[in-house]
């Protein structure tokens, strides 16, 4: 890991301002930067990156190390790069993980990342889709004929998308228009009548979602039916989920989808200490870290080291959890 080697100068993006290596504790020779990949700025993963080195960079001066978050292209982005060496930590969607781990899925021509490691497992995320009001799309299979954003290429929700798209027997073509903007993009799009629909896994409440529902009618859609099921029965990294009536003006009712779990994830060439830091900076601070957003709050130690995670935990993760008495 290139990047562990950086010994001068370290940028804790949402973690606080520029910090120079400092003098005391740990000495200028002894610090090491690490980089989280995270996501789009208007999701969860960039602040879900930003809260956990915020919770890092509070000791720094003890460990000697520095954490910075990376905005990227999302989940698959992360851990391909975490792959190339080229990234210490990602937030990756569950079955992401599982799917690089295995090789299989979008990794099935790169073979399985053996050395992939889980740190932990943090929100849950629901598929959600957001659509025009006057587009009248009310349930998943309403999309079909519309104009629907799928996700930028090398985004968990992409990933998903073609899941879907395959569980529901639907080509491409089906969709009359299959955008591919980033997240950021598509709200504004939405509103501007340039998509219908967008669809992606997000934590709530997402402030993508707030900003369109207050910018222009629109509703979330359910995503429901015996195709999903199937999904959520045959595969461990999804679940069933809701995103509750009244979070979102304008979405009185509950709202039934189903989704995967964010999880924080590594590599075997990061060092054991430096994932044990991390891992106990989060765990030994979680009413802290659980403040730090929203989508964090109902969020459970014990799950956290155990849920989601396909990848073998990393060794530093697992003695932190050991010490702490999370694990056994």
């Amino acid at each position: 890991m290139k990047r562990l080697l950086a010994t001068t100068f370290a940028v804790a993006l949402g973690a606080g301002a520029l910090v120079a290596a400092g003098t005391e504790g740990a000495s200028a020779a002894d610090q090491r930067f690490i980089s989280i990949g995270t996501g789009g700025v208007t999701g969860v993963y960039y602040p879900t990156g930003g809260a956990i080195c915020r919770l890092v960079n509070k000791d720094r001066k003890e460990h000697g190390i520095r954490c910075s978050v990376e905005s990227t292209g999302g989940s698959t982005y992360n851990v391909n790069t975490i792959r190339a060496g080229e990234l210490e930590f990602g937030v990756a969607q569950s079955d992401v993980q599982y799917y690089a781990y295995t090789g299989t899925g979008d990794f099935a021509s790169a073979g399985p990342f053996k050395e992939l490691r889980s740190v932990f497992s943090v929100h849950a995320e629901p598929v959600t889709i957001v659509a025009r009001k006057d587009a009248k799309i009310v349930n998943f299979e309403d999309l079909k004929g519309k104009r629907v954003n799928i996700g930028n290429a090398g985004s968990g929700t992409r990933s998903t998308w073609e899941v879907i798209e395959k569980a529901v027997g639907w080509q491409r073509s089906d969709l009359k228009l299959a955008a591919e903007l980033k997240s950021a993009e598509t709200g504004q799009a939405i509103c501007d009548n340039k998509i219908d629909a967008y669809f992606w896994l997000v934590g709530h409440p997402a402030a993508l979602v707030q900003e369109t529902v207050s910018t222009c009618e629109a509703n979330l859609v359910n995503v429901t039916g015996p195709v999903f099921d199937k999904l959520v029965s045959e595969n461990p990294y999804y679940r069933h989920a809701k995103i509750p009536g009244g979070m979102y003006p304008g979405n009185p009712n509950d709202t039934n989808t189903f989704g995967v779990g964010a999880t924080f994830v590594s590599s075997a060439a990061v060092p054991d200490d430096v994932a044990y830091v991390v891992a106990k900076a989060v765990m030994s601070n979680l009413d802290d870290f659980k403040k730090l957003h929203p989508a964090f709050a109902n969020l459970q130690a014990e799950e956290m080291v155990k849920a989601s995670l396909s990848a073998p935990l990393h060794p530093g993760a697992e003695k932190a959890y050991k010490e702490l008495g999370l694990l056994k």
